[in-house]
């Protein structure tokens, strides 16, 4: 039996695990965010990105970057929102990617996994584990196959939680 719908809960895993992932992903910078935030660019940078308009995602994710990087929200002493800087961080690398820029992705990408070393260890497993799906999902996305699999595996050796397992990359590396 498993061989028989193997192939389908692996194709609906890369369908809409990428919508899921991206709604919860929203969810929680909104809900981390906290009651004095005004706007959260996310849910727009997520809407551009699927619509293929990179820039605009690029663009929106260093808003949200900039919301939650000043030291009032993350920094050495205050771990505040760290949890949702490294998310931001981890959006923005995927759409640089996914834009063509794998040097800023990569740049972003070390950048969220300092911010996940200031997260509250409550929230440390899952927020590792969506910024390295994010990651790992736009290489896969661009072709880079090796580099998806090689994030995704940093991952789990980080910690990241069941939602890593959602990635594309995840069957390859195995």
């Amino acid at each position: 039996m498993a061989g028989i719908f193997g192939d389908r809960r692996s194709s609906w895993r890369r369908g809409s695990g990428y919508v899921v992932t991206s709604a919860v992903c929203a969810l929680l910078t909104a809900a981390c965010s906290g009651p004095d935030s005004d706007t959260s660019y996310q849910a727009a940078a997520i809407e551009a990105s699927q619509s293929g308009d990179q820039e605009t995602a690029v663009s929106l994710a260093r808003k949200e970057v900039a919301r939650f990087s000043t030291p009032d929200q993350c920094s050495r002493t205050t771990h505040y929102n760290c949890g949702t800087l490294a998310l931001a961080y981890g959006s923005l690398a995927e759409y640089q990617i996914l834009k063509g820029d794998k040097l800023a992705g990569e740049s972003s990408f070390g950048r969220a996994k300092a911010a996940l070393d200031r997260t509250e260890r409550a929230n440390r497993a899952s927020a590792t584990a969506m910024v390295y799906r994010d990651v790992s999902e736009a290489f896969w996305k661009i072709g880079d196959r090796r580099r998806a699999v090689a994030v995704f595996k940093e991952g789990r050796a980080a910690g990241g939680d069941s939602w890593l397992f959602m990635s594309s990359a995840a069957g390859a590396a195995e």
